[in-house]
């Protein structure tokens, strides 16, 4: 098994979070207002108001994984406040917790992006040269067997596959989802982000399966390092993105990142919206947490 190591990107500004939008389930005033001030991933949504990353967390615990590093933005105190508390420490007791600043570069309102903020927490992790390392998203709850088989693989570098057709999300949000292109040996040929009708039937698998990337990766460090170093901002949304990182790296060198099919729901937090759905599901799966 791979070293037990995972970065948690929660250094975004939430900008979608903190747009209203219909619902015709009424949110909790307090989680309103929470959606103003906090990280997304600090929103009270579970019970006794338990914050949605103690669940990414605690599936992260449960997957074996040991060594974690939390990006944190530099105006939101909110997550180490809460996980430096000695209740917080407690409650993941296995777990050694770090947190990475990714700071807002003058001139900017926001950060570079996510392979930005990779970037400065693999450059403070000297100690994971030679290893590798598991990243995803604050945002989203992946399963104890998602994460356990990112580890288990025998790939230096390897990302989940998901089934489209598996995700239990409205179709104009899941077809906005980037879709992946492989060899018939499972290795990443593409990601395509914003997929077009074309793009995406030319992703289809033998079978007419769709993959699609939630952002959860395994990593070799020495091999990553160079292209998060290397990767230019995208020319619209000004970021560096890790996706676009990930390109770069199979593009020098071929067959470097494989793909295991995997069909299930990925849980999402992006919008005022998942929060009904979100609380419902947590109050359901983690009863006695």
């Amino acid at each position: 098994m791979k070293e037990p190591n995972i970065v948690i990107l929660a250094g975004g500004i939430s900008s979608r979070m903190r747009k209203a939008v219909q619902s015709s389930v009424e949110i909790d005033a307090t989680l309103l207002n929470e959606t103003q001030s906090k990280s997304k991933s600090m929103l009270g949504v579970g019970g006794n108001a338990r914050p949605f990353l103690d669940y990414v967390l605690y599936n992260i615990e449960q997957a074996g994984y040991r060594d974690v590093v939390i990006v944190v933005g530099e105006k939101d105190p909110s997550i180490i406040d809460y996980y430096e508390q000695q209740s917080g420490k407690k409650q993941f007791g296995r777990l050694i917790i770090s947190y990475a600043t990714q700071m807002i570069p003058e001139g900017r309102t926001k950060p570079l992006g996510t392979a930005d903020a990779l970037l400065e927490v693999i450059k403070g992790k000297p100690d994971w040269k030679r290893q590798s390392f598991t990243v995803c998203n604050s945002d989203n709850i992946y399963s104890i067997r998602a994460m356990r088989l990112l580890m288990d693989d025998e790939h230096e570098n390897v990302m989940i596959d998901y089934d489209r057709s598996a995700l239990q999300f409205e179709p104009q949000r899941f077809e906005q989802f980037s879709v992946i292109k492989k060899d018939g040996d499972g290795f990443l040929l593409n990601i395509i982000e914003k997929p077009s009708f074309s793009d995406i039937e030319t992703a289809k698998d033998a079978s007419g399966r769709i993959g699609v990337s939630m952002n959860i990766f395994h990593f070799s460090y020495d091999m990553i390092f160079p292209f998060l170093e290397s990767v230019p901002l995208h020319p619209l949304r000004q970021e560096k993105e890790l996706p676009h990182a990930v390109k770069m790296m199979v593009a020098k060198y071929p067959r470097s990142m494989f793909t295991i099919p995997l069909s299930e729901h990925v849980i999402d937090l992006t919008s005022q919206g998942d929060i009904p759905e979100v609380r419902e599901y947590l109050m359901k799966e983690f009863p006695d947490f």
